[in-house]
């Protein structure tokens, strides 16, 4: 008789002979089987194991035989690790998992590459400012060779919760308000980090986060409970995670909130009955940090109670809270959950193995060679550099005092001028953030021996302290100058005195968005304004230089400072990008992707609102009985899509092929868009739609559409954009996806704000 040890042995040595295949033949159904033939074998620990996903920590390169993560490794509680960083221990931990462990499956190793891994881009938000769907592209495309040559195969990346509410810190890691650009986006970051095929060694499994809602946190507080209609769901805030599914992305996360009063990782109609059933997803479903226990405090149950109703749901991983782990047994032996809805869990994760090849070579992203030579190249660094530059937003440039001429003494002031770390921004966990290149730094290789530069710090990030230490908890120091705030001014008003000109860098720290980042004041802090005023009184000319992770509250500074160009957080080639802008080499070209309110009170403020039945007249500041405030207008201060150039643009009359339409026929939208300026520059020509009468409330506009073109001076372009009715549709009050014939308002210009329009019939 054989023995049972034998059978198994032979049973493994077969899937892994399997297992060891050219991936690139194979399709999605071998990988099930391959699966299924793992899954045959598997204890129900093992299976549970592959269910935990832990965080890698502080793992030394030599021990981590010894650590405590190989122990759990060694006993089949693992099913991956993330946020451990190098070729070298990411080799050696997926040994022990393939040569000490019964069934030798593969580990996973994911991290937070958000914008860049070591080459780092900019933040989302300024990324999306681009408007340039292959700039995107590329990063996410540099930033997956760079992480699958340090060992990392999966991101948690993109994240495309749509955001209105600038309170929130994490409208930084996203991509603005708009749900039909956040949707391109998607798609766009999803092919640069997964490609064309996952089993190839520079290409990484994608992560789409926050499923769902995320971005409409209530207060703007992270973390904060979501409620809204299903229409507004489905109309203003699904699209992008939709689009990610329909590109192919590999796994999905889950939110932190509630969703109809079920948080969301543990919501079946979400998890299960939406993304599955009705997207069709087919890859799988991780929480994020500690999610399944923190539905304990939203009422749901306690941990056991809590991971049957995740496994249910939908959910196949659990990050860091080991509730499946250590409680799932339980439930199954109490009938609270069945085997075969932790088979199917595990089979999707199996599978994902699979389609990155870590069956057939656990090894292929832990390449050291690669590692010396793939990552933070002088190739990637230059690409990082121009990408930036496009991603910049001239806010103001009053009597064109940009660009700046390479001449005289430029001063360089604020807290912002002189900080490496800082110039990475938010989620940056892998950057080596010294070696970023500062602004000064940037404005010092610009200009050699052409101009002198002077420099004052001329304030801290924030008079507080204690509000300061909470802002630089991540490794990006702000340099605290503990000298009062009237002393940094004043010595900053001395070094200014010969200057020809002054360049301010102001705004916010890296960490004062992001994730845990919530203001309920969303100004430039007011230290900084005081020093900005005493540098205005001096009567130089101020380019006010604004580093920022969210839209801020700058009405004062519109007012007074001459010039602003947002440069966002620009990542390790910031400095040089920012002087690339600065002294011309390159024409500013970003358009904002949120609105920039003039103050708090007006938020949430975005432009795809829909009216109101007692609407203010266009043009009018304030009637009474009328939707308005009394001491402040209902306008941004900056619209979605604005952003100015060192060039003029003028829009022609919009063509339209027809004004009757029926049917399945399409419409032709032309504009003629004439650079009539003196030097080349870009322009996103955007397109806007209103249905002006519907079954449900509409917005007053949405965007349907949007090109950036480049223009030589005096150049002109015919700009096109096609319509059909599928861009027309929207979800009823069934939430039923149609068609409604009638009249639509075709918009098209350069923001959101300032179009001209044109009305069709379409039944």
């Amino acid at each position: 008789m054989i023995k049972p040890n034998l059978i198994i042995l032979i049973l493994c040595i077969a899937f892994y002979a399997i297992g060891h295949q050219p991936l690139q033949a194979q399709t999605t159904g071998n990988f099930a089987s391959k699966a299924d033939s793992i899954l045959q074998l598997m204890t129900l620990e093992e299976k549970l194991g592959q269910l935990n996903l832990p965080v890698g920590g502080d793992i030394t390169t030599g021990q981590a035989g010894s650590s405590d993560i190989a122990i759990s490794i060694k006993a089949g509680q693992v099913g991956g690790l993330f946020n451990l960083k190098s070729a070298e221990k990411i080799r050696e931990i997926q040994r022990i998992a393939v040569e000490e462990t019964r069934l030798k499956i593969p580990l996973l190793f994911g991290m937070d590459v958000i914008h860049g891994y070591e080459t780092l881009f900019p933040i989302p938000l300024g990324m999306s400012s681009s408007w340039d769907m292959a700039l995107v592209e590329q990063s996410a495309r540099i930033a997956a060779i760079e992480a699958s040559a340090d060992g990392i195969n999966w991101t948690f990346s993109p994240m495309v919760d749509v955001s209105r509410d600038p309170r929130w810190g994490r409208v930084s890691e996203g991509n603005g308000e708009d749900p039909f650009l956040g949707a391109a986006i998607a798609k766009a970051m999803i092919q640069g980090y997964q490609g064309d095929d996952l089993a190839l060694s520079n290409t990484i499994m994608a992560c789409v986060k926050h499923f769902a809602l995320y971005g409409a946190s209530e207060a703007g507080r992270d973390y904060n409970t979501v409620d809204m209609s299903r229409q507004r769901m489905f109309n203003e805030y699904m699209l992008p995670y939709q689009a990610a599914v329909e590109a192919g992305v590999g796994s999905v996360m889950t939110s932190f909130n509630d969703v109809d009063g079920i948080p969301a990782s543990g919501n079946k109609w979400l998890m299960t009955e939406l993304l599955r059933e009705t997207w069709g997803f087919d890859g799988f479903v991780v929480t994020d940090y500690t999610a399944i226990n923190e539905m304990i405090p939203h009422g749901m149950g306690n941990l056991q109670e809590v991971s049957a109703m995740a496994l249910q749901a939908g959910v196949d991983m659990d990050m860091v809270g080991e509730g499946f782990l250590t409680t799932l047994e339980k439930s199954l032996k109490e009938g609270k959950i069945n085997q075969t809805q932790i088979d199917e869990a595990v089979r999707r994760i199996l599978i994902a193995k699979y389609q990155l090849g870590l069956f057939d070579d656990p090894f292929r992203y832990a390449d050291p060679n690669r590692s010396q030579n793939e990552i933070f190249t002088p190739e990637h660094r230059k690409v990082a550099r121009e990408i930036a530059a496009q991603t910049f937003v001239l806010l103001k440039n009053e009597g064109d005092i940009l660009p700046l001429k390479k001449q005289g003494t430029i001063a360089l002031v604020g807290p912002m001028a002189d900080n490496r770390e800082n110039m990475a921004g938010t989620w940056s966990v892998a950057g080596r953030f010294t070696e970023s290149v500062s602004l000064k730094e940037g404005l010092e290789n610009a200009l050699g021996e052409q101009a002198k530069i002077v420099y004052a710090r001329g304030a801290n990030v924030v008079a507080d302290s204690l509000l300061e230490s909470r802002v630089s908890i991540f490794g990006k120091p702000t340099y605290r100058d503990e000298r009062s705030e009237e002393v940094l001014i004043q010595e900053a008003l001395a070094a200014v005195k010969d200057a020809d000109v002054i360049v301010a860098a102001m705004g916010e720290s890296a960490e004062m968005s992001g994730e845990a980042s919530s203001r309920s004041d969303i100004e430039i802090p007011q230290n900084q304004r005081a020093l900005m005023q005493a540098l205005m009184d001096t009567g130089k000319p101020v380019v006010l230089v604004l580093f920022t992770g969210r839209p801020l509250g700058m009405a004062w500074e519109e007012e007074h400072m001459p010039a602003i160009l947002n440069v966002w957080f620009a990542g390790s080639e910031a400095g040089d990008a920012i002087a690339d802008v600065l002294f011309g080499e390159v024409n500013p070209s970003g358009k904002l992707t949120a609105t920039f309110p003039q103050n708090v009170g007006q938020v949430p403020l975005f432009y795809n609102h829909k009216n109101t039945g007692r609407p203010l007249p266009e043009g009018e500041w304030f009637q009474k009985f009328r939707s308005n405030y009394l001491d402040v207008s209902n306008e941004p201060l900056y619209p979605f899509g604005y952003g100015l150039s060192y060039t003029n643009f003028e829009y022609g009359d919009i063509s339209l092929s027809s004004t009757q339409l029926s049917g399945d026929q399409t419409l032709t939208v032309k504009v003629s868009v004439t650079n009539t300026g003196t030097v080349d520059g870009a322009e996103v020509v955007q397109l806007y739609v209103r249905d002006l009468v519907a079954s449900i409330t509409r917005p007053v506009k949405e965007l349907k559409g949007f090109q950036k073109v480049f223009l030589k001076a005096g150049e002109s372009k015919t700009v096109q954009f096609d319509l059909t009715q599928e861009d027309l549709k929207f979800y009823n009050y069934n939430i039923d996806f149609v068609f409604e014939p009638g009249e639509f308002e075709i918009m098209v210009g350069g923001n959101s704000r300032d179009v001209e329009g044109s009305l069709v019939n379409w039944q």
